[in-house]
């Protein structure tokens, strides 16, 4: 009796995800992107400028602007001028205004500091908490949409309804509250502890307030992706869990997750920065864009560049990365700014 042969193996289809082609025809449509490119010089610039603050402070203007300066002079034009002139009418005093040359280009706030070296300062601050409350932000619920979208059923339910009680409250009154009942003793979970002046505080308090917001879009994609053919293959052929997350699904999901990261930044600088204007945000001796612009609410009609300038700044910064995330979307996927552009047509 003859022996049946034997089905010749078929080969299953292997995950679409990104290839290293994918990615490099992405950045080629990126550099072409002439507003994404412009938008990148200007990031740049202002991250450099940011980094070079101790050199300017130290070498340029030769000031510390975390030290109050009340009774210090500067030189200009060949004379010593006060940083700090009392008023004629011996009521209060006024700070130097802007030089435009190597010390206090900016002017001086009311404690006689540095207006522009406390505005590079501030950028570091205010840059770091952004991106790492993004980055954190981005990682968590990366891992929460993974799970909960994969493993679906109770597991899904559980996390999601968790997510609802944060999604519930306004951004900014949870991002308050939090900042508010924290800032006395500070953050203290089993042997890791948190102190209130530490940058690490802000960060905590806006990554946790924006998971829920990154989570679901990202648990829609993992659940989108879950259906397709060559995850049903991996698994018909008794792929592991872990294989599946990170081999099938989570090279699926990352694009839709690179896109958001920038707009992600913008929205935690924004939200540290309002913070920091309400004393909640990164403490003194540290200083933020948002606390820059409230130490200039006293001098707003006589030093508005106090305030004006770093909230420019804040502007631009959130501008830039929103039309970046917009370069970086079309890049990932040119069908998007076919589709905005009929939506636009549309809604004209």
């Amino acid at each position: 009796m003859g022996v049946a042969p034997t089905e010749p193996a078929i080969d299953l289809p292997l995950s679409p995800g990104p290839s290293r082609g994918t990615w490099a025809t992405a950045v080629r449509r990126l550099r072409r992107d002439r507003a994404a490119m412009a938008t990148l010089v200007v990031l740049v610039v202002i991250v450099t400028s940011t980094l070079l603050a101790p050199v300017y402070a130290s070498r340029v203007a030769q000031t510390d602007p975390f030290r109050s300066n009340l009774s210090g002079t500067v030189e200009i034009d060949g004379s010593r001028v006060p940083v700090i002139r009392p008023n004629p009418s011996g009521l209060g005093s006024t700070p130097i205004g802007p030089t435009f040359g190597r010390h206090f280009f900016l002017g001086a706030d009311t404690q006689g500091r540095d207006v522009a070296a406390r505005i590079l300062y501030g950028g570091r601050a205010s840059l770091i908490v952004g991106v790492a409350a993004a980055l954190l932000t981005c990682l968590i619920a990366t891992g929460i949409g993974l799970l909960a979208g994969f493993t679906g059923g109770t597991t899904d339910a559980v996390i999601f309804r968790a997510l609802d009680i944060v999604w519930a409250f306004p951004i900014y009154l949870l991002a308050i509250a939090l900042s508010t009942s924290l800032l006395v003793q500070g953050l203290k979970i089993g042997p890791v502890a948190v102190d209130p002046n530490s940058l690490l505080l802000p960060i905590l308090i806006i990554a946790v307030v924006f998971v829920p917001y990154v989570a679901r879009p990202v648990r829609g994609e993992v659940l989108a992706v879950r259906q397709r053919e060559y995850v049903e293959a991996a698994i018909a052929q008794g792929a592991r869990r872990r294989r599946l997350l990170f081999k099938e699904v989570l090279p699926n999901v990352l694009p839709s997750v690179i896109v958001i990261f920038p707009l992600i930044i913008a929205t935690c600088i924004l939200t540290e920065s309002a913070l920091s204007f309400l004393s909640i945000g990164v403490q003194p001796p540290q200083a933020s864009w948002g606390t820059i612009v409230n130490d200039g609410q006293n001098q707003l009609y006589t030093r508005p560049l106090v305030s004006i300038a770093p909230g420019l700044l804040i502007a631009v910064t959130i501008l830039a990365l929103n039309v970046l995330g917009d370069g970086v979307r079309d890049a990932l996927d040119p069908r998007a700014k076919i589709r905005r552009r009929k939506r636009r047509a549309r809604d004209s």
